[in-house]
């Protein structure tokens, strides 16, 4: 077999090898550019202004709200999956580990989603915008349920303690001016555990490190037992949460894999036409 052929018969199964998403790229594809910060600082005050609207009603709706979490409860205890109580007395009897998981309930929330936010737009354009579309999508997943279905907290109810209240913990939306602020009656779904189980899902697809991902685990875990026993959301909360993040998830990857599939049908057509004008 002659050299130029061997060349040909190389080339054509480094064409064949190459991924798809690289087909007529060149051999040096580009980095993917970051989005705009602006739009970025856009799409948040967007979604402020969602919440807002959705808080101005709480007031309007608190008999419901309760009526909604003497619901859930009941359902927990009949289903035997209701920890929030024994939680809340605990922790409500040992102040020093109540101030620290209060703290941590009002603030890592903000602070670790948005310093993972920060860093994934900075540091891994390739996989931002699809993760960012699905942090999105979770919240106003959210909103939507806390407009139709109000559902008040554990704490609101007979027998449980308002931890974060009761510690004085820094940053509490419970207590002062910050309290007008905060929708009250949004405890179904957690988007405290949708947040924390979406930045679990950064850190897992941004590192294949064992600490890292060992760390993005355990943070969700600590969520889910700061905020049942600061008495701020039930069990199945919890899990609303975590459904409303594999929804967003599943709806944002939908139109990623098609736009794939599309790519790829068109590279296909492309080759077979190349093949025919040869």
């Amino acid at each position: 077999m002659s050299s130029a052929a061997i060349d040909r018969r190389s080339g054509s199964q480094a064409a064949t090898l190459r991924p798809a998403g690289l087909a007529g790229a060149g051999e040096h594809a580009s980095a993917p550019a970051r989005s705009r910060w602006w739009v970025e600082l856009l799409a948040i005050a967007w979604l402020l202004f969602l919440y807002d609207a959705v808080t101005n009603l709480a007031p309007l709706r608190l008999s419901v709200a309760l009526g909604n979490a003497r619901g859930i409860l009941h359902v927990e205890r009949v289903l035997q999956i209701d920890p929030e109580l024994a939680l809340d007395r605990w922790l409500a009897a040992h102040h020093t580990l109540g101030l620290v998981l209060s703290d941590y309930y009002d603030n890592a929330h903000f602070i670790v989603t948005l310093g993972v936010l920060g860093w994934l737009w900075w540091k891994r354009a390739d996989l931002y915008r699809p993760l960012r579309n699905a942090l999105v999508l979770v919240n106003v997943i959210g909103f939507v349920v806390f407009w139709l279905f109000p559902v008040a907290p554990p704490r609101m109810l007979d027998g449980f303690t308002d931890v974060v209240a009761a510690t004085g913990a820094f940053g509490s939306w419970h207590t002062g001016a910050l309290a007008s602020q905060a929708n009250q009656l949004a405890a179904m779904p957690s988007l405290h555990m949708a947040w924390a189980g979406w930045c679990t899902l950064v850190l897992w697809r941004a590192s294949e490190r064992r600490f890292v991902r060992v760390l993005a685990v355990l943070y969700p875990c600590m969520t889910a037992l700061a905020v049942l026993a600061t008495g701020n959301h039930f069990l199945l909360d919890i899990v609303g949460g975590l459904l409303a993040l594999a929804l967003s998830v599943a709806l944002v990857g939908s139109p990623d894999r098609l736009a794939g599939k599309l790519a790829l049908a068109q590279a296909r057509r492309a080759w077979r036409e190349s093949r025919g004008a040869a």
